[in-house]
């Protein structure tokens, strides 16, 4: 082994570089010194450096455990890089046959190799750990060790095994790494590991160079990124999807919007992976779109921006995705679209997991929404999750900091609130606690009589949104704290105390407003929101001549929202008209010369600039699912049935049917019609609409009275639509 003193020589002989960063000679020294180790290192700190500069001091193989086969085949490319010889570093895992695995284990034998990264999954094998047993090991490295702990944002049952294999291998020095650990996730990984001895080495959390900033989440949020992306021509940036099936839609419009662009997601094959990442590391792409597995230890520094489409389910997973933006110290920009039912979504995909698996995945959501909502600096807010202080009162780099909201007196708020957590003897959650002060009899409140107790309804005369901020910010103030072991539970602390007995000033921000849109309806009703009104205005009387000369009503050619598209975007090409919302192929073609006619003339006459960075270029078949209902229809299956194949309900499946025929697609559903309904009552309903102004649902309900249920108008106005328009 060398010697301690030579450690900045060898970081330079084998790496070139001249000093080291943070503290990792300190973490390297311990290494050396045969000592267990944890390291809390957010990304882009130098984690790696760890473990891969005392391999190669070391005698022996060092066995890296990682979690994701890209991540190995980056370190591993990295390390061979740095040494003369390529079998300094292997991986083993399933991408590999076995006359690779051959070539890996001979390489170790002959002691070429320094460093051997092996999945949890590999290293259970039967095989491995028999050869394991007969090589010398230098030490143990567990990367991305939060996916020991059911606590962190990403959980990996197999992680929580590493432990007894080891033992059966042999024991050796331990080094457990990760970028991101609440201290209950970083006690879960010493208990788990058999180190809770260990030296702990943490750096702050706090990524200076990070801007941090949450936007509502509305209709239009892929014409904003667009808008955005094109703003930071030739960066390089992460678009984060919670699905795969988002990731390839998204993927493919922004490609066809112009931007270099690559998917990236674990429904992949493994080679089709390592090439798009490979391509984005090489600069060939500037954007990859992408699920949370991809970017674990992706080693590229100059990310400059990290979009988050959906918002993450915990915040640990927020941390580690916008930490892949600025690793070099630069630019870094990390947006994150938020709404609220987005997590509602997420919560409901937890139903049918074990209830304590349920709990946690429900407290780190709230935690995701306490964090999304709150005016607070987002960087104080950040870091008190992560157990450190941040003292400044005005990051400068974030939304919330350089859009400061006008601060109020709340002390007689923050004691109401401590009282009720006294008087229930600090047994309960937040929600609990605001239900008490707002005064809801709630099922949970009543079981425990607690509408008796003098505190319930103390705080009617605020709304419940003023209390959460009271409570959010007394526990970055130190005033209240949270028993992450125990559900949640809110308790006070000694700052707590010494408050309730001599108040002093304390000022809250009321948390942000995130307005929620009504999206689940099909493109129509509303006033007009168009750009340009008087286009507008000549758009509909074109339609009321057209509907005239073609005795179709108005809607059926174009819906109002498709008409204030138009007056917004301006389209004047049948192609770009194909890309108005509700505007099929079929439909542009039937309907469309006039209008895309007039719209020209428009834009001519009055010197129009198009807003050309405002169209979203849609991708042709974007939709398998479109594809599927109108193959299924074609074969006559029946609604119910095709519904339910698709895992959705009639409404849900009838929304799509609408948009469908809407677009100008022509189906047929007598099939089914006609096995539901008489024959006489889908004529009635179709001559309700022939001869109404509005395809509105709820005028049809009330003019067709109590005949008729919400489904069968519908179904008969899907026919009706085909019929008529298409």
């Amino acid at each position: 082994m060398a010697k301690m003193d030579s450690l900045t020589e060898e970081l330079k002989r084998y790496f070139g570089f001249g000093t080291f960063k943070g503290n990792q000679e300190e973490i390297i020294k311990n290494v050396l010194a045969g000592e267990d180790s944890f390291v809390l290192m957010p990304t882009g700190g130098g984690k790696s450096l760890c473990y891969q500069l005392p391999s190669l001091m070391m005698e022996g193989t060092a066995i890296v455990i990682s979690p994701l086969i890209a991540l190995m085949k980056n370190q591993v490319d990295a390390m061979r890089n740095f040494s003369e010889q390529d079998g300094v570093a292997h991986f083993i895992n399933s991408s590999l046959n076995k006359t690779a695995i051959d070539h890996v284990k001979a390489d170790i034998l002959s002691g070429k190799t320094k460093l051997l990264y092996v999945a949890p999954e590999s290293l259970t094998k039967e095989e491995n750990i028999e050869f394991l047993r007969n090589i010398k090991i230098s030490f143990y490295a567990v990367d991305e060790a939060h996916c020991i702990s059911e606590w962190g944002h990403d959980f990996r049952p197999e992680y929580r095994r590493i432990r007894p294999i080891i033992a059966e291998i042999g024991k050796r020095p331990l080094i457990a790494l990760t970028a991101t650990a609440t201290p209950k996730v970083q006690h879960d990984i010493q208990k788990n590991l058999g180190m809770v001895d260990a030296r702990v080495f943490k750096s702050s959390f706090n990524r200076s160079n990070l801007y941090y900033e949450i936007r509502q989440k509305k209709s239009n949020i892929d014409r904003e990124i667009i808008k955005y992306i094109k703003s930071q021509e030739g960066k390089s940036g992460i678009v984060y999807c919670l699905s795969r099936k988002k990731v390839e839609e998204f993927s493919d419009i922004l490609k066809a919007n112009g931007i270099k662009v690559l998917p990236y997601h674990a429904g992949m094959d493994s080679h089709m992976r390592s090439a798009n990442q490979d391509a984005f590391l090489m600069e060939k792409v500037d954007v990859i779109v992408a699920t949370i597995a991809f970017g674990m230890g992706i080693d590229k520094p100059d990310v400059r921006f990290v979009i988050h489409y959906d918002i993450p389910k915990s915040l640990e997973g927020y941390y580690q995705e916008t930490g892949r933006a600025g690793r070099d110290g630069g630019e870094g920009r990390c947006v994150a679209f938020y709404a609220y039912k987005d997590l509602q979504k997420l919560e409901k995909f937890m139903q049918g997991k074990p209830i304590a698996e349920q709990e946690i995945g429900r407290q780190l959501l709230q935690e995701t929404a306490a964090f999304s909502e709150t005016s607070v600096c987002r960087r104080k807010v950040l870091l008190h999750y992560f157990g450190e202080e941040f003292q400044e009162e005005n990051c400068g780099c974030c939304d919330n900091c350089l859009n400061p909201k006008k601060q109020v007196e709340a002390k007689e708020l923050l004691v109401a609130v401590l009282e009720v957590v006294v008087a229930l003897k600090e047994k309960v959650k937040a929600d609990y606690v605001v239900n008490m002060l707002i005064g809801k009899e709630t099922s949970e409140i009543q079981s425990y009589n607690h509408q008796e107790m003098d505190v319930f309804g103390s705080g009617q005369d605020e709304d419940d949104k003023i209390w959460h901020a009271v409570i959010r910010q007394g526990l970055i103030a130190g005033y209240l704290d949270k028993d992450i072991e125990n559900y949640g539970l809110l308790k006070m602390t000694k700052q707590g105390k010494s408050f309730m007995t001599k108040p002093v000033s304390f000022k809250i921000t009321e948390d942000n407003e995130f307005e929620e849109e009504d999206d689940e309806a099909p493109i129509r009703g509303g006033g007009s929101c168009a750009v340009d009104p008087v286009l507008y205005s000549m758009m509909k009387d074109l339609r009321k001549k057209l509907s005239k000369r073609l005795g179709v009503p108005p809607f059926v050619i174009f819906q109002d929202p498709s008409l204030e598209a138009m007056a917004t975007t301006y389209p004047i090409t049948i192609e770009e008209l194909q890309n108005i919302p509700g505007v099929g192929a079929g439909k542009a073609k039937r309907y469309g010369e006039e209008f895309v006619s007039l719209i020209k003339s428009h834009v001519d006459e009055n010197d129009i600039e198009r807003p050309e960075d405002l169209r979203v270029r849609t991708v042709a078949n974007k939709s398998k699912l479109k594809v599927f209902i109108v193959q299924s229809i074609d074969r006559k299956v029946a609604l119910d049935d095709l519904a339910l194949t698709k895992g959705l309900d009639l409404t849900e499946l009838l929304t799509e049917i609408e948009a469908i025929v809407y677009s100008g697609t022509r189906i047929s559903i007598d099939y089914f019609l006609n096995e539901v309904m008489d024959e006489d009552h889908i004529q009635e309903v179709f001559e309700y609409f022939q001869e109404s102004e509005t395809d509105g649902l709820s005028e049809a309900i009330d003019e067709l009275g109590a005949d008729y249920t919400e489904e069968e108008i519908r179904l008969v106005r899907i026919k009706f639509l085909s019929e008529m328009a298409n």
